[in-house]
């Protein structure tokens, strides 16, 4: 007879994390008061320092977390820090990267690194710390960047020894939904229902719903796309990928542009970090120079 195993304790509040939903995650955390080990609230707590910068409460995080805060938890601080600031982003990528060559491995601050890098932009390093660790998170990462990167084949294979760990784990599904959406055709129906399984398990989130709208525009479902989207705004007003969503959605509703402004407007007051904001920018800035550089000369020549 097999050994049962170890039930685990953040099982709850690791999936709500992992689909989105983040204040479920934290009231989860809060209920588990008498942790089985010193370890179980460390992770407790990463999980709900990490759920709060997800929903932008980064002074919970900075006021909480100080120089006695165990090595595996402090990491957050510097994520919380770069998401907050504006202006001292370059200095606390300096104290991240100083922090990872001159600290023993630290799954946290792993993946501190890889957000940070992701947000710069910067895949190639985001990769490299990734591929020091073997955790399913880690992984899923891995296979997020691969997919952004247009290497299907090679998200293909992470996924595989993704599932080889633990192909029932959320993580392993979320990835395999992303595999499917980016290999498009039959496979999207297939993203579908694995998003649609999250849903019926967990409860509908603005990640699980976003995924679904995907695959609906990626099937020329638009109206079921539309109701998926409106579902995730309803849920959070501000969330950037919806609102990304609903903007690009117009162009197939053929709906007027004044509806895709409003939500470009929305999404410039709520997240006006956001690199899908910073890339219109800058195409926008490159669009004015071009046009300045073909325009006609007003100098009248003898």
């Amino acid at each position: 007879m097999a050994p049962q195993q170890e039930v685990d304790e953040l099982f709850e509040v690791k999936n709500y994390f992992y689909i989105g939903s983040y204040q479920q995650c934290i009231n989860e955390a809060a209920k588990i008061r008498k942790p089985s080990t010193p370890d179980v609230a460390i992770q407790r707590d990463i999980y709900t320092y990490r759920s709060y910068i997800a929903q932008n409460k980064f002074l919970v995080v900075l006021d909480e977390i100080h120089g006695a805060s165990p090595p595996e938890v402090q990491p957050l601080k510097f994520l919380a820090e770069y998401l907050h600031s504006k202006s001292n982003r370059a200095a606390i990528l300096d104290q991240v990267n100083q922090k990872i060559d001159t600290t023993a491995h630290n799954e946290s601050l792993v993946l501190v690194a890889a957000t940070i890098f992701i947000h710069e932009g910067n895949f190639d390093g985001a990769y490299r710390y990734l591929h020091a660790s073997d955790s399913l998170e880690a992984m899923a990462f891995m296979v997020d960047i691969l997919l952004k990167l247009d290497r299907v084949d090679l998200a293909l294979k992470k996924l595989k020894e993704m599932q080889e760990k633990d192909d029932d784990a959320t993580l392993t599904q979320l990835a395999q939904a992303w595999v499917h959406t980016a290999m498009g055709g039959d496979k999207l129906q297939d993203a579908y229902y694995i998003y649609q399984e999250l849903v019926d398990k967990y409860g509908s989130t603005p990640l699980l719903l976003n995924g679904q709208a995907v695959t609906f525009i990626g099937q020329g479902k638009y109206e079921e796309a539309e109701s998926a989207l409106q579902e995730a705004l309803d849920k959070d007003s501000n969330n950037a990928e919806s609102l990304i969503n609903m903007i690009v959605l117009q162009k197939y509703l053929e709906k007027g542009p004044e509806i895709s402004n409003r939500y470009l407007s929305q999404l410039k007051d709520a997240n006006p970090g956001h690199p899908f904001i910073q890339d219109l920018k800058q195409k926008e800035s490159d669009f004015v120079r071009i046009c300045e550089s073909y325009a006609p000369s007003n100098q009248v020549t003898a």
